[in-house]
């Protein structure tokens, strides 16, 4: 003769987990931006690396004409690619830090979400905890309430028959 127990705060559960599996998705997607942003971070690496070997190359063989005394010209036409590499290096390197900055700002927005996501996932917990503890009262609560039907039954049911008894006896 139990009644079910209907917990009232149940849709508010329903609607935070819910948020917390969109929080989750939110997650999977800064990760994958993060991980875009590092590979783009990797390429532009390599662009500056092979710039940097670039320059460097053009610095040996402007070194190497300088010792074999060849002609003024080309000794300054070599000194003005060596600076067009030189800027081209420069332009790679501040790629680079401009991708690590992304890089930092993707992180910095994946840690925001995460704890945003731990937030939420305590909160469904406090609810569930909250549920069994509510569900663990409200059947005290039932116990008790049955119970004293019980007795009003039994007591009334005691009374019923011992009315009978005494009228057929006397």
């Amino acid at each position: 003769m139990t009644t079910p127990l209907v917990y009232p705060l149940e849709q508010i559960i329903t609607v935070k987990v819910r948020r917390v599996e969109e929080q989750e998705k939110v997650v999977k997607l800064k990760e994958k931006l993060l991980e875009k942003e590092k590979e783009k971070l990797l390429e532009r690496e390599a662009d500056r690396d092979k710039a940097k070997a670039h320059h460097y190359d053009k610095l040996l063989q402007l070194r190497e004409e300088m010792d074999h005394s060849t002609t003024t010209d080309k000794i300054q036409q070599m000194k003005n690619y060596l600076n067009v590499a030189k800027e081209k290096l420069a332009a790679e390197e501040k790629k680079v830090k401009d991708q690590m900055a992304l890089v930092e700002q993707a992180k910095e927005a994946l840690r925001v979400e995460i704890e945003l996501l731990k937030v939420k996932r305590q909160e469904v917990d406090k609810l569930k905890i909250h549920k069994k503890d509510w569900t663990a009262e409200a059947r005290k609560e039932l116990e008790i309430v049955e119970g004293r039907e019980q007795d009003e039954l039994g007591s009334t049911s005691y009374l019923t028959n011992r009315r009978k008894r005494g009228k057929t006896k006397a």
